[in-house]
């Protein structure tokens, strides 16, 4: 077989396509239902939480790689990130090798509010979750998510995975769990000042 031609026919690229679409977008109404109701009484919406959730986990994150990684457009990341400044969960920054871009790092409030938001988390009123219970109970792990990631990286590129698997190693080093809710770790110099 010569190297341009398709391995598969158009009614099969139009029934992959159509399922992958009708699926997910099953799934984003789900976990966006889930999502609005974890954050619902914090009065923060899914791309302010997004925003806040990424600028925790990059540290002086520009509005571009908000943008980028929140998968939104630069005006609505800077619009949400100009609405949490004003609430006081971010500040804005310009960095003096680089008067372009646009920075921004979670205050103390957005710090607090994103471990609030940790610690209310309950799986109990997560839909997703529970639509994933059987295969967890069959198999003893959730499901695999190895090949969603090959076709994000294709589409997105190697920087939004290397940033994604940064966040969730980020999560994984930060985050533990006692008696069924999650904390967030104190950084070392603030376990050293309370201890004092």
């Amino acid at each position: 077989m010569k190297h341009n031609e398709k391995e598969y026919t158009v009614k099969e690229a139009l029934l992959f396509s159509q399922r992958v679409a009708q699926l997910s977008k099953a799934l984003w109404k789900t976990i966006e239902k889930d999502w609005q109701q974890w954050i619902k009484p914090y009065n923060l919406n899914i791309n302010e939480h997004h925003i806040l959730w990424i600028a925790d986990h990059l540290d002086g994150a520009s509005i571009s790689e908000i943008a980028k990684f929140g998968v939104m457009h630069v005006s609505t990341a800077f619009n949400f990130s100009k609405k949490l400044e004003e609430r006081g969960f971010l500040e804005f920054s310009k960095k003096a090798n680089d008067k372009r871009n646009t920075y921004i790092k979670l205050t103390k409030q957005g710090e607090d509010i994103l471990s609030k938001l940790y610690e209310d988390f309950s799986p109990d009123r997560t839909s997703i979750l529970k639509g994933s219970l059987p295969l967890q109970n069959l198999y003893g792990k959730f499901p695999e998510m190895m090949e969603m990631m090959i076709v994000i990286r294709n589409i997105y590129g190697d920087d939004f995975m290397e940033i994604f698997e940064h966040s969730f190693n980020n999560i994984e080093d930060t985050l533990y769990e006692d008696n069924g809710r999650l904390t967030k770790k104190q950084p070392k110099s603030e376990k050293l000042l309370s201890s004092s």
